[in-house]
């Protein structure tokens, strides 16, 4: 082999190694083996079909948020009022049902567009005013919650009428319900707007540099204000469909959900510095957290032990994220000339 073959060889092997650590899904995959490997051996029903089916179930309210908060992300804001805004949502469509007696439907439809008006709140507070998302969204969640314990005075509501109940009774797969053919339906119309769409291109550049959307015609706050709608009217839709599975609207809906978005979405390679992310590994994140707390519990942990642990991934997951960035500068550099590329090019030249 001569010297010119050997540089060449090491040019592709730092590219796919460059390649490789780019891809923001591959960590999570990992992870989530390794998670289910260890608890499997540690508990083997871990992957029992009630076991499976109930982390399933988990994570289809979560994940549907998630899709929100990865567009929010990746256009370089997020929301931590969405765990909030389902509970308000589920309580408050339980009482129009009971209380108001309105229709089902007109209720259901009054609870996705409160969440879409607090979005909008949000949203416009956000790009309008020039409120910080994390003051804006952190002020919000405070307000929901407040909000929770008036409407329905810190108790569960309930009697709903009997189609509620049978929604969530409903099941197409297993113990799997109406709620999990919506979370694929949603998941893979939200993959494919961010991947294939003018749309998702514009929101990774919106999120990568502002000021240069803004230069090249794109509107910017337009962007993120549908994005903070999106966020708020599928958390909506999260939360009413845990109404719809417990068959009452309970003020505790949501609680925590946001910091079980968040982590779960950055832990699947969305930045939090925008820019970054795919649909496909937020929901891969969430399903490592979700994976991570049922393993607490099938292991016979007390669930506190579930707080420690999702806390622990979100630094994690924030610290990754930061070396996944100095890792993505890296990459550009070697794709225009890496050191041995440098080589090959002078033994080239030296040859000729």
């Amino acid at each position: 082999m001569t010297q010119t073959d050997g540089s060449r060889n090491k040019v592709e092997k730092e590219k796919f190694f460059f390649r490789l650590l780019a891809v923001p899904e591959l960590g999570v995959v990992v992870a989530l083996i390794i998670c289910i490997s260890i608890f499997q051996s540690i508990n083997p029903v871990f992957l029992s079909g009630e076991v499976v089916g109930s982390i399933i179930q988990a994570v289809t309210f979560v994940s549907i948020i998630a899709v929100g908060q990865a567009f929010l992300l990746i256009g370089g804001n997020f929301d931590l009022s969405v765990g909030a805004v389902a509970g308000l949502t589920a309580v408050t469509s339980g009482k129009l049902m009971t209380s108001a007696g309105l229709p089902v439907w007109l209720a259901l439809f009054l609870g996705l567009a409160l969440g879409a008006l607090i979005g909008l709140i949000n949203g416009l507070m956000v790009t309008k005013a020039g409120v910080p998302a994390f003051i804006q969204t952190l002020g919000m969640l405070f307000v929901a919650q407040g909000l929770i314990q008036v409407v329905s005075l810190g108790y569960p509501v309930y009697p709903l009428p009997d189609v509620i109940e049978k929604i969530g009774e409903s099941s197409i797969f297993f113990t799997l319900g109406w709620n999990a053919l919506l979370w694929a339906v949603i998941s893979i119309v939200g993959d494919f707007v961010i991947r294939k769409t003018a749309i998702g291109r514009n929101l990774y550049v919106i999120g990568g540099n502002s000021e240069v959307a803004k230069i090249v015609g794109i509107n910017v706050a337009r962007y993120q204000l549908l994005c903070f709608v999106l966020a708020g009217t599928l958390s909506a839709l999260a939360g009413m469909l845990v109404m719809a599975t417990l068959s009452a609207g309970a003020p505790s809906i949501g609680t925590g959900w946001e910091l079980t978005v968040i982590a779960g979405t950055v832990v699947g390679g969305v930045s939090l510095f925008g820019g970054i992310g795919t649909i496909a590994g937020a929901i891969l994140g969430v399903l490592l957290i979700q994976c991570v707390q049922s393993g607490l519990i099938t292991s016979g942990l007390s669930p506190n032990y579930q707080l420690i642990a999702v806390g622990t991934i979100l630094v994690l997951a924030v610290f990754l994220d930061v070396t996944r960035r100095k890792y993505r500068n890296t990459v550009r550099k070697a794709t225009t000339e890496s050191p041995s590329e440098a080589v090959e090019r002078t033994v080239n030249k030296e040859s000729r």
